[in-house]
C-alpha cells in the first residue's frame, strides 16, 4: 500500500513532453500496465513517457526511458536534454556538465547560460544489430539507399543507429505522408528486429532540413532528439549537408551537429512545466494494476 504521494515533474523539449520521476521516490515497480496508465492523456497525467533517473556507478547519473506503451527505450535525445536542465536546475548536478548512463551508452549533456542543452550523443552507425544483416561498422555494410516494401508500396531508405534505430526515407513533402497509416508497418517491418522510429525528410538548403517522425512505442511525436540527429547524419552522408544543420520538427528546431566520423551533438531547448504529485488514490490505482 502506498502512503505517500509521489512527486514528479513534466517538461517539453520542442513539443516532446515526458514525466520525469526520481528512483529513490518509487516504491513501487514501473510496469508495462503502470506505464500506460501513467502516460495516458485522460485517465492518467499524460505524456510521451517517463524518464525515471538515479544515480549511477557507472556515471554521475542513470537513466531509464519508458514509451507510452509500457515498452523502454535506449535513449531519448529530448528526454536528456530536459533531464539535464531538471537535474541542474534542481541542484541534483552541480556542474553544468556531467555523464548520463543510458541503454545506448553514456551521454554527456551541457547546460548552457540561455538554457539550452547541448548533449553529445556519441558515434552514429550506418548499421549495427538493429537491422537484420548489417552488423558492420561505419564504412563497411553501410544501410545506405536500401530498399523495403510496407503497405504495399516500396521505400528507399538510410539506416542510422544512434543508440536506437531510425530509418529515414526523403520525400518531397513530409506533410503529406500519411504517417499514422505507413508509420506501424515500417516500425514492425521484420528488417527492423527491434522495430524502429521512422522519419520522413526533405533538405531545404545545404544546413537546413525539415522532418516528420514516427516514434517506436509512441506514435508522431512534435520531436526526436534521437531522430533529429539520425536525420542529419542521413542528410549529411546521402545529400551533402553541412553541420552545423538546422533540423524542423514539428514543435521547433534542433541544431544537429555530424562530425566525419560521425560524432554527433545535439542543442536544444527544454522547458519545465509544472511539478505536481499523483495523489494516494492514483498510486493506489497504480498499484492494483
Amino acid at each position: 500500500m502506498a502512503h505517500h504521494r509521489l512527486e514528479f515533474s513534466k517538461w517539453h523539449g520542442i513539443g516532446n513532453d515526458y514525466i520525469i520521476i526520481a528512483a529513490a521516490e518509487l516504491d513501487f515497480e514501473l510496469t508495462p500496465e503502470r506505464v500506460r496508465l501513467i502516460c495516458d492523456r485522460h485517465f492518467g497525467i499524460g505524456a510521451d513517457g517517463i524518464l525515471l533517473w538515479d544515480t549511477s556507478e557507472r556515471a554521475q547519473f542513470s537513466l531509464e526511458i519508458f514509451n507510452p506503451d509500457g515498452s523502454t527505450a535506449e535513449m531519448c535525445g529530448n528526454g536528456i536534454r530536459m533531464l539535464a536542465s531538471h537535474l541542474y536546475l534542481s541542484g541534483e548536478a552541480p556542474e553544468p556538465e556531467f555523464t548520463v548512463h543510458t541503454e545506448a551508452g553514456i551521454i554527456t549533456p551541457r547546460v548552457l547560460e540561455d538554457h539550452r542543452v547541448r548533449v553529445h550523443m556519441g558515434k552514429a552507425k550506418l548499421g549495427g544489430a538493429n537491422i537484420s544483416g548489417y552488423e558492420g561498422v561505419p564504412g563497411e555494410s553501410e544501410a545506405v539507399g536500401e530498399r523495403l516494401n510496407a503497405g504495399g508500396d516500396f521505400y528507399e531508405f538510410t539506416f542510422v543507429d544512434m543508440g536506437n534505430p531510425h530509418c529515414i526515407i526523403a520525400t518531397a513533402d513530409p506533410g503529406a505522408v500519411d504517417l499514422a497509416a505507413i508509420g506501424p508497418a515500417i516500425e514492425r517491418h521484420e528488417i527492423f528486429p527491434n522495430r524502429t522510429n521512422v522519419e520522413f525528410i526533405r533538405v531545404d538548403g545545404p544546413s537546413e532540413v525539415t522532418m516528420r517522425v514516427w516514434e517506436r512505442g509512441v506514435g508522431e511525436t512534435n520531436a526526436c532528439g534521437t531522430g533529429a540527429c539520425a536525420v542529419a547524419v542521413a542528410a549529411a552522408r546521402t545529400q551533402g549537408a553541412s553541420s552545423p544543420m538546422t533540423v524542423h520538427l514539428s514543435g521547433g528546431d534542433l541544431e544537429i551537429e555530424v562530425g566525419e566520423d560521425l560524432d554527433v551533438y545535439m542543442t536544444g531547448p527544454a522547458e519545465e512545466i509544472y511539478v505536481g504529485e499523483m495523489s494516494r488514490a492514483f498510486i493506489n490505482r497504480l498499484e492494483e494494476l
